[in-house]
């Protein structure tokens, strides 16, 4: 139930004149509300006059539209996340703002406190956005094309000012320029690389300053990579993100040592970057013990996935998730006896074959890392009801364990159901994507070719499903675990994240 005070403000923010007229007037713990009722009604011409009135030194969207907010418009079909136009009315307030300090130096311009904008957390994947959101490639092109403008006008600013302000000796005695920093997740492609370099290039002297906290880039050269991580304030930087660059062993050997200077790292992700150690190459041996070096330089680092990368028989020169990896058994045996293992949060192993030689070494892995397993990937593993019964007794002593995915496997609906009924001892598993199961297909199907799983989704009975899905949430209901979601929707396994464990 929306309280009377967020009503109020929804109204209030529908009329733009009357609020400019009013705001002066306004308490200062008002304007929280007048912004999340704006962002969440996509009432975009009442953003400006309330950015330009801000009175607290911080604006965060994830503060101001989060879940914790009872207020907020629960009907809006974006959700807490506020529209494009809603996001580029507040960027191009903030920039309307500074152009205005930068004019009028000593004018009326001081009432606005706001000097960090936090815009981290805005925006999602593209299989997640809604029809109005905005992507993080549109997110930062714009930030970029901000602060290159702000940064334009400073330029211009100065020149018009050096003649004004001499001192006694001759020297340019400007005014300090009021600044706003920018902390936003990044995402960059050859699209989008010069724009975001010259932005960053402004850096310190600029009014409007970029700080990024998650950088993500695709398919970028190793100097254009190298380049961008070189201007990044490493002091706000918790994730690094390069995909689809085909960097190889050499080109991750060069990048690595330009992240030692991130010391908060959290989370390195070098998902699909052509590295296959199967492939006989002089100099293997070599880049794995530099890049295993240059990861041991990273003291914080928490989260490291190495997806698709054929790591086979080479898994103890490096080191947490390894999709589509390779494994041989051995690796698997290693993991066991790793001290990571202890610590374990996040492990995917979607795409192993889960034949007898591995379900032993993964069984064992499951019970060292029991405490403290949060996320368990197994997607497309060829697990069938016999080799998941022989894992069930070490999944069960996964005490911490939330989600667990299991899509593209040949299961059953026995099997689910002993499944669900095995898994009610875990407390905190509220999330478990399942397969169709094969007893819910129109035909018999063909096997599926070696690193394919089992996805047929034209073939599904669709009625049949939906009875198998009915039986299941019954069993949950009857269980007391109505707030547990099984779904088939492999989605929902993307949206989960290292840092939301």
């Amino acid at each position: 139930m929306r309280s009377l005070l967020f009503l109020c403000a929804r109204r209030l923010v529908g009329h733009p004149r009357a609020l400019r007229r009013v705001l002066a007037l306004v308490p200062a713990e008002l304007y929280p509300v007048l912004f999340r009722a704006a962002c969440l009604d996509g009432r975009t011409p009442a953003l400006p006059p309330l950015l330009a009135a801000w009175p607290f030194p911080l604006l965060s969207f994830r503060h101001l539209l989060g879940h914790r907010h009872h207020d907020c418009h629960r009907d809006c079909h974006l959700g807490d996340k506020p529209s494009k136009p809603c996001v580029q009315a507040v960027i191009l307030a903030v920039v309307a703002q500074l152009r205005r300090a930068l004019d009028e130096p000593c004018g009326g311009t001081r009432r606005c406190r706001l000097r960090v904008l936090d815009m981290t957390g805005l925006q999602d994947d593209d299989a997640e956005r809604g029809p109005e959101g905005m992507s993080l490639w549109s997110g930062t092109v714009a930030l970029a094309k901000a602060a290159l403008e702000v940064s334009k006008h400073h330029r211009e600013c100065l020149k018009r000012g050096s003649k004004r302000h001499k001192g006694p000796l001759g020297a340019s005695v400007a005014p300090q320029p009021v600044t706003v920093e920018v902390r936003a997740d990044l995402f960059v492609n050859a699209a989008s690389f010069a724009v975001l370099r010259d932005a960053l290039r402004a850096g310190a002297a600029a009014p409007l300053r970029l700080k990024c906290r998650d950088f993500h880039a695709e398919e970028l050269s190793v100097a254009g990579t190298v380049s961008l991580l070189e201007l990044l304030d490493p002091a706000g930087v918790r994730r690094v993100d390069l995909r689809f660059n085909n960097l190889g062993l050499a080109g991750l050997c060069a990048v690595l040592p330009h992240l030692a200077r991130f010391t908060r790292l959290l989370s390195l992700k070098l998902p699909y970057s052509n590295v296959d150690v199967r492939r006989a190459a002089a100099g293997t041996d070599a880049a794995l013990r530099c890049l295993a070096e240059q990861l041991g330089k990273l003291p914080a680092l928490r989260e490291l996935n190495l997806g698709s990368s054929r790591l086979s028989g080479k898994l103890r020169q490096l080191l947490r998730e390894l999709p589509f990896c390779s494994l041989l058994p051995g690796d698997v045996a290693f993991l066991c006896q790793s001290p990571h293992a202890p610590a374990l949060q996040k492990l995917d192993l979607s795409g192993h074959d889960l034949t007898e030689n591995l379900l032993g070494p993964l069984g064992r892995l499951l019970e060292e890392s029991s405490a403290s397993l949060r996320h368990l990937d197994l997607v497309e593993c060829r697990l069938t009801d016999a080799r998941l019964e022989v894992l069930l007794p070490a999944l069960c002593r996964c005490s911490h364990l939330r989600c667990l995915g299991l899509f593209g496997n040949p299961l059953s609906t026995p099997g689910l159901k002993t499944l669900l009924r095995k898994m009610l001892v875990l407390p905190d598993l509220h999330l478990v994507v399942y397969p169709y199961p094969v007893d819910c297909y129109n035909h018999e199907l063909p096997q599926p070719l070696p690193g394919s799983g089992w996805v047929f989704e034209d073939a599904v009975d669709e009625e049949r499903l939906a009875a198998v899905n009915a039986e299941l949430c019954q069993i949950l209901v009857s269980s007391g675990r109505a707030d547990a979601v099984w779904t088939t929707n492999l989605c929902q396994l993307g949206a989960l994240d290292y840092f939301a464990l």
